[in-house]
C-alpha cells in the first residue's frame, strides 16, 4: 500500500521524540493542569488515582493504537483514513465528524487559552484581574484570543517537522519545567503536608459506580482520543517507528503531568487556608490569591500561568492541524494558506464564546442540552458528546469493519514482538483486539450514557452542594471556567 504519509511534500515526523513530544503534547492541555487534581480530591484521593490509572491503559492506550494505525496505514487525514481503508462505508461521517470536534472546540478553547495568557500578563504586571469582570468584557478578551489563534496558525503553517514538531520539543520541556518549578514552592510552604494528605490519602467509601465512570471519562478525555488528532499525527509517522512504545510513552507523559498538577495545586492551596474544592474557580480565582499572599507570588502566579499557556498552545496546534490536513492531502502546497483559512474562521466562530460569559445577554442565557451560554453548549455538544460518539464508532470500525487483522498488521509494523505469544500462549495483539472489539464499545457506551445525565436519573450527583441554590447563587460567569476540563483532557 502506498503510504502518503512517507512524502516529503505531506511532511513526516522527524524523530521518534518528536513525534512523542507532538502526540503529548496534544494530550496534555489546561484540564490536565487543573481538573484532574480537583476531581482526584473529590472523589477518593489515591483510590481515585489507581482506577484512572487502571483506565488509561486498560481503555485509553487500546483506543490510542487505534486511532494511530488507522492513520499509519492510510497516510492521510480522518476522512481520508476512512475512504481509503474501506471506501463506500458510512464510517466516513465518523472522519467529518473528527474535523468538525477539532474545528469548533479550537473555536472556543481559544477563548479559554486567552485568559491564561491575561492572568499571566496580570501577575508580570502586578495589577490583579478580577475573573468575573474581565471574561464579562468582549473588548480585553477578543485581542488575546486572536492572538493566540494566529500564534497557533503561525506554528502550524510552517509544516509537520518545522513548526509543531519543533515547536512541540521546545514548549513541552518547558511545561515540565515549569511545572517542577511549582511544584518545588508548593510543597516547602508551611502546611503543605495537609495538601498532600488530602490529594494521596485513599477514601475507598467514595469509589461507586459514579466515580468509576468519571475515572473512565477523565482517562477518555485526556489522551486525546475521539478527535481524530491520532489518526493525523499516525499519518505522519514512518513505518520503521513503533506504535507501542510511543503509544505509551504518550499515555504515560500526559498522565504525569495530570499527576504532577496535584502537587502543585493543593499544596499551596492548603497552605493559605484556601478552598480546594472550588473546582472550576481553583485556577482564576482561588490560585490568584494563593500567589497574592505567598512571598514573591507574582514569580510563581506568572510561572504557573504561563505553564497554562504552553499547555493550551500544545493542544490547540494539533485541533488546527486535524482540518488543515484535510486540504493538505489534497493540495499539499496549500498548508499556510489553508491553517491561515481556517485559524480566522475559527477565531470569528469563536467571538460568540468570546462573549458568552457577560459579555452579551443573548450569548451568556441560552440554554440548550441542560447548559447555559453559548461557550457551555459548544463544550458540551463537540467537546464532549461528539468525542464519546467518535471513539464508540473508531472501536466499531476497526475492531468490526477494516478488522483488527489488519489494525495489527499496522502496529506489527515497527513492533514486531506484538504478535508473538506471550502469557499462556497470547500474545498482546489478541488482547488489544479483544479490548477494542468486545470491551471498549461497552465501556464508551456507559461513558455516553454518563456524559447524557442518564444516570442521574436513578442516584443524585454526589459533587454539587445538595443545599438550595437560593444560598448561593452561583454566577453566569462561573459556569464557562468549567469548559477547559473536556477540551484540554
Amino acid at each position: 500500500m502506498s503510504i502518503s504519509a512517507s512524502s516529503d511534500d505531506r511532511g513526516q515526523w522527524g524523530s521518534k521524540l518528536g513525534f512523542i513530544m507532538a502526540a503529548a503534547g496534544s494530550a496534555v492541555g489546561l484540564g490536565n493542569i487543573w481538573r484532574f487534581p480537583y476531581v482526584t480530591g473529590e472523589n477518593g484521593g489515591a483510590a481515585f488515582v489507581l482506577i484512572y490509572l487502571v483506565c488509561v491503559f486498560l481503555i485509553g492506550v487500546p483506543l490510542l493504537y487505534v486511532e494511530l494505525a488507522l492513520g499509519r496505514a492510510s497516510g492521510r487525514n480522518p476522512v481520508g483514513a476512512f475512504q481509503k481503508t474501506k471506501p463506500g462505508t458510512p464510517f466516513m461521517f465518523t472522519g467529518v465528524l473528527c474535523l468538525m470536534a477539532c474545528f469548533f472546540v479550537l473555536t472556543y478553547y481559544g477563548v479559554i487559552a486567552g485568559w491564561t495568557i491575561s492572568f499571566a500578563w496580570s501577575q508580570i504586571t502586578q495589577t490583579p484581574l478580577v475573573f468575573s469582570e474581565y471574561i464579562a468584557k468582549p473588548g480585553t478578551v477578543l485581542p488575546v484570543f486572536a492572538g493566540f489563534i494566529a500564534l497557533t496558525i503561525w506554528i502550524v503553517s510552517a509544516g509537520v517537522e518545522k513548526g509543531i514538531e519543533k515547536w512541540s520539543k521546545i514548549l513541552m520541556p518547558i511545561l515540565f519545567v515549569m511545572m517542577l518549578v511549582i511544584i518545588g514552592r508548593s510543597l516547602t510552604l508551611e502546611g503543605a503536608g495537609k495538601g498532600i494528605s488530602y490529594y494521596l490519602n485513599p477514601d475507598f467509601s467514595k469509589i461507586d459506580g459514579k466515580v468509576v465512570l468519571m475515572a473512565l471519562g477523565q482517562a477518555f478525555f485526556s489522551l486525546s482520543v475521539g478527535w481524530g488528532l491520532m489518526i493525523t499525527y499516525g499519518s505522519y509517522m514512518p513505518k520503521k517507528q513503533n506504535i507501542v512504545s510511543n503509544g505509551l510513552w504518550v499515555a504515560s507523559a500526559d498522565t504525569l503531568v495530570a499527576i504532577l498538577a496535584g502537587f502543585m495545586v493543593f499544596p499551596a492551596v492548603f497552605a493559605f487556608g484556601m478552598d480546594p474544592d472550588a473546582g472550576p474557580g481553583l485556577t482564576f480565582v482561588t490560585l490568584p490569591k494563593v500567589f497574592a499572599q505567598m512571598t514573591a507570588g507574582w514569580v510563581f502566579g506568572a510561572i504557573f500561568f504561563c505553564l497554562l499557556s504552553v499547555a493550551a498552545v500544545t493542544s490547540s496546534i494539533s485541533m488546527l492541524e486535524v482540518p488543515v490536513s484535510y486540504f493538505v492531502d489534497d493540495k499539499p502546497k496549500a498548508r499556510k494558506k489553508a491553517a491561515i483559512i481556517v485559524g480566522i474562521f475559527a477565531f470569528l466562530i469563536g467571538i460568540p464564546s468570546a462573549m458568552a460569559n457577560g459579555g452579551s445577554e443573548f450569548f451568556s442565557n441560552m440554554e440548550l442540552m441542560g447548559k447555559t451560554g453559548f461557550l457551555d453548549i459548544m463544550d458540551q455538544v463537540f467537546g464532549t458528546l461528539c468525542l464519546i460518539v467518535i471513539s464508540l464508532s473508531l472501536s466499531i470500525y476497526v475492531g468490526w469493519i477494516w478488522k483488527t487483522e489488519l489494525a495489527v498488521k499496522e502496529i506489527s509494523e515497527g513492533c514486531p514482538w506484538f504478535t508473538q505469544p506471550m502469557v499462556a500462549g497470547i500474545s498482546p495483539a489478541q488482547i488489544w483486539a479483544f479490548f477494542v472489539k468486545y470491551i471498549c464499545p461497552v465501556v464508551i457506551s456507559l461513558v455516553l450514557v454518563n456524559a447524557l445525565g442518564l444516570f442521574d436519573k436513578e442516584t443524585p450527583k454526589p459533587v454539587p452542594n445538595p443545599e438550595p441554590k437560593t444560598e448561593q447563587a452561583a454566577p453566569t460567569q462561573t459556569s464557562p471556567e468549567d469548559n477547559a476540563s473536556s477540551p484540554t483532557q
